[in-house]
């Protein structure tokens, strides 16, 4: 049983109330039914949103938790003034002191994907996205001057997750690249790899979580068994070692954790926002 309603109401797509609404939220013991009400940009809209919350309240007899963050000053308006559940106005939060602070009014922009038409930021990240889709799991060895990172560890271990996560979240093209048994035989990274050493960031897994992951694939296969996948992270953390590149364990690490750790050590000059 839920113990609170949450409501994320935003002019645009939401993923910034839900971001940080949900933030907050994991500081409390609560299991809460999430409601997401995106693309509420007009009055009629809002007093839609304003209907539902209120109608919410009544039947749960709890005020419902409402994370916005309306832009339209008319829209917000008609939430501050008939909505009956608990209303964290985010923007006017920050905004207001910010735009007091710098001496400036803020865009009053709709969301983080306003206009993509003209937005750079926004092409640069297809194109990372692209690029990662294409330079996943060695699928191609192109263009590897165009990386911002590079990606090695054992197979299962969460690479094309955090590449596609590095790419969506942050516009860095990052291929990634098994290592394999002839890799282990010859006790050095891919030969295509080498030029590229200062873009490599390893991935390892211990043994025991790598075969649950690898059973769930392939149960009872030689690839998923307990001996063969010490055998393989062995192998490949002395490759690591010996090449030099810096490398962690993704075992117990979420990919927002691995790609944050990612981007300290590295540091790629180029970030999208």
């Amino acid at each position: 049983m839920h113990t609170r309603t949450v409501f994320f109401v935003s002019d645009g797509t939401g993923i910034t109330a839900e971001t940080f609404g949900n933030a907050i939220l994991a500081q409390f013991e609560l299991a809460p039914r999430r409601v997401r009400l995106p693309f509420t940009d007009t009055v009629d809209k809002a007093h839609q949103v304003v209907r539902q919350i209120n109608h919410t309240a009544e039947i749960e007899g709890t005020k419902p938790i409402v994370f916005t963050t309306l832009v339209n000053m008319e829209v917000l308006r008609v939430l501050q003034q008939g909505c009956k559940g608990m209303l964290l106005d985010m923007f006017g939060t920050f905004v207001h002191p910010l735009e007091q602070e710098l001496g400036m009014k803020s865009h009053h922009r709709v969301g983080r994907f306003s206009d993509i038409s003209r937005s750079k930021e926004y092409t640069d990240r297809i194109e990372a996205i692209n690029y990662s889709l294409a330079h996943d799991d060695g699928q191609s060895h192109r263009d590897l001057t165009g990386a911002d990172v590079i990606l090695v560890g054992v197979s299962r271990s969460g690479k094309t997750p955090t590449t596609l996560y590095l790419a969506m979240q942050h516009g860095l093209k990052a291929a990634n690249y098994p290592l394999i048994p002839e890799d282990f035989e010859r006790r050095q990274l891919p030969p295509a790899l080498m030029p590229y050493r200062k873009k490599i960031f390893g991935l390892t897994i211990s043994p025991e979580r790598l075969s649950e992951i690898r059973s769930e694939r392939r149960p009872g296969s030689n690839y998923a068994s307990l001996e063969n996948c010490r055998m393989e992270v062995h192998a490949a953390e002395a490759m690591m070692r010996r090449s030099g590149i810096r490398w962690q364990s993704t075992t117990t690490k979420s990919i927002e954790e691995i790609a944050t750790t990612i981007l300290q050590e590295l540091q790629p000059e180029r970030l999208v926002y």
